[in-house]
């Protein structure tokens, strides 16, 4: 006889795709979360950019969401960190200014970002721009 907790159990839907998001501002990094979880996503947040890369693991994540102005150390610079683990982790940047595609290109010329968000930005929004990143 199955019970209902095992009937519960495996009708629930296995995660999308793991994302790391790294974000000085604990409301945004929650709000993300709650909004990814709820689109499929499994989710691991760090307020600190340096936390969040000593604790990094390649393999780990199929895409990681940076904000770019960060104490300690800037969303580009963890990034450069990043891919130093895993090159094949692919990358989003989120932030509240203008993304600059062309500056980050020049500073890090041997990184292939492509993927800039700008806050605020919606979660269906946000959830469908990672989904197509990470099946590019």
């Amino acid at each position: 006889m199955q019970n209902n907790n095992d009937k519960n159990i495996a009708s629930k839907p296995t995660p999308y795709r793991k994302i790391l998001i790294v974000d000085d501002e604990p409301d945004i990094t929650s709000s993300l979360k709650m909004g990814l979880e709820y689109n499929g996503f499994e989710v691991q947040t760090f307020n600190d950019p340096v936390e969040a890369l000593s604790n990094f693991k390649a393999s780990s994540y199929d895409l990681v969401l940076l904000d770019i102005k960060m104490p300690k150390m800037n969303g580009f610079e963890l990034c450069q960190e990043i891919k130093k683990e895993d090159e094949k982790v692919k990358v989003c940047f989120l932030t509240a200014f203008e993304p600059s595609h062309e500056e980050f290109g020049r500073l890090f010329p041997k990184l292939n970002v492509k993927c800039f968000a700008s806050k605020p930005i919606s979660i269906s929004d946000l959830a469908m721009k990672i989904k197509e990143v990470i099946e590019s």
